[in-house]
């Protein structure tokens, strides 16, 4: 490989205090590659890389973090790469592509640190960039975890609303099939000239039918299989058609052999009408009981995922700290529902209210909690404690599971630091959290953890500096 000449070097930045000497220097270091587009240049966390020098095209600066690749910044020629994690010999965080054709300068890591040191201008310019680098990196880490965290959200938001939203849509179907049975059935009496005193006593079996189904209390499910079977059997033998369809919420609503009876009197030829009639007037009621506790629900989980959010309050809010804690349990709710896993609530219901960053908190408690769950698998128990000491509260969330590995426990709220399989985790959501609780809420966050007991201790000042 060919090294480049000082002249190609000179519209780099980073030797714009360098003379036509001092930057031979550095051109007879480097050796110049041709890369095409969409080659790896540097691989995410390789050894420190040594300098590059980005001489013609572009390259993409991408996060992976174990899932698909994650563009965030395109560098374009001239320019320089790779000089403070080489300086620092800390590995790469970041994967660069080549987005174009590139030419690059390589200057291999020991004899760019020999050259930066002896140019001490070239050293001042690569540590002037190290605060917005590590800063821009640590935004990244930021947004990346507050979509990790949104996306927990819309994961639990879309297996919650699944079950009321079908409920609800089952029971408007059939609803829309018992106002047809009512009208058809008003049809048909008219048909089969039902006298307006017969008529009248009908109208007054449906009431005593509905009357008895609104006091009723549920039978156990002996009682009530005897009840249908008892029904079934009488309706077949007065030739009633889809008796099996009727036997079930006649039989809920307690009405028996003698309600029969007068049905048929009344009725007389259209006692089979008659009774499909009164099944679907109980049955509509019923649905419409069904369709209100659906909707119920949904709103109640909107109402949840607007608490989480805190989509209709300001950045800063004062919460009871048992609310947030509760709509991410319903929030996460979705992840516990098919498990063993057993919550226990030890909840001070007497603290008083924080005035905090509302939104970010719920992060913590999402991340924490999460990772219990996935520490547990599908066995275990989660207990969610809250308390006072002195001027501050403190939230506990405590699980029975293997615990955090010895290698990793003084490093656990680090960056990139994760307890999960590859694939599983971003080892940004502790970081995150730490974060949050510190820096954002001036508390505290701990960790103890053995086989079979790990509680992480946030502590918040409830005197906040806001």
């Amino acid at each position: 490989m060919a090294s480049p000449t000082p002249a190609e070097l000179r519209p780099v930045d980073l030797f714009d205090d360098l003379d036509d000497d001092a930057l031979a220097e550095w051109a007879a270091a480097a050796e110049v590659r041709d890369v095409p587009a969409d080659a790896v240049i540097v691989e995410e966390h390789a050894d420190p890389p040594g300098l590059h020098l980005l001489l013609a095209g572009e390259v993409r600066t991408e996060l992976l973090d174990a899932g698909p690749a994650d563009p965030v910044h395109i560098q374009r020629a001239p320019t320089w790469m790779g000089a403070i994690s080489s300086l620092t010999g800390e590995s790469l965080e970041v994967r660069l592509v080549a987005h174009t054709p590139c030419r690059v300068a390589v200057v291999e890591t020991e004899a760019f640190r020999r050259l930066a040191f002896a140019h001490p201008l070239v050293h001042r310019r690569v540590m002037r960039q190290v605060g917005p680098v590590f800063g821009f990196l640590t935004a990244l880490e930021r947004d990346r975890d507050r979509l990790a965290s949104l996306g927990t959200m819309a994961a639990g938001l879309a297996h919650e609303l699944n079950n009321p939203a079908a409920a609800a849509q089952r029971a408007a179907g059939q609803l829309r099939e018992a106002i047809e049975t009512v009208t058809d059935a008003l049809g048909r009496f008219v048909d089969t000239g039902v006298e307006r005193e017969d008529a009248a006593v009908l109208v007054a079996l449906q009431r005593e039918a509905l009357q008895s189904a609104a006091t009723r209390t549920p039978l156990d499910t002996l009682d009530a299989a005897d009840a249908e079977e008892a029904l079934l059997a009488r309706m077949e033998a007065m030739g009633v058609e889809g008796a099996w369809q009727l036997a079930e919420p006649l039989a809920a609503a307690g009405v028996g052999e003698d309600w029969l009876a007068r049905v048929q009197e009344a009725a007389g030829p259209a006692t089979g009408t008659a009774l499909a009639w009164v099944a679907a007037t109980l049955s509509a009621g019923s649905l419409a009981g069904d369709l209100q506790e659906s909707t119920r629900r949904i709103s109640d989980l909107v109402a949840a995922v607007k608490s989480y959010a805190y989509m209709d309050r300001g950045g800063v809010v004062e919460v009871d700290i048992h609310e947030g804690l509760e709509t991410t349990l319903t929030v996460l709710g979705h992840k516990l529902r098919h498990t063993d896993i057993r919550l226990v609530r030890d909840y001070d219901r007497d603290l008083p209210k924080l005035t905090v960053h509302g939104s970010e908190l719920n992060q913590v408690w999402t991340n924490l909690i999460d990772n219990a769950i996935d520490a547990l698998g599908d066995r275990g128990t989660i207990t969610i404690r809250t308390l006072r000491d002195g001027s501050c509260i403190e939230v506990h969330v405590c699980d029975d599971g293997p615990g955090v590995p010895p290698e990793i426990a003084d490093r656990v709220f680090d960056a990139f630091v994760t307890t999960k399989e590859v694939g599983k985790g971003t080892g940004l959501g502790l970081a995150n959290v730490y974060r949050i609780v510190v820096e954002r809420h001036d508390g505290s966050l701990t960790v103890d953890s053995r086989p079979g007991r790990t509680v992480f201790r946030v502590r918040l000042p409830i005197a906040q500096r806001t």
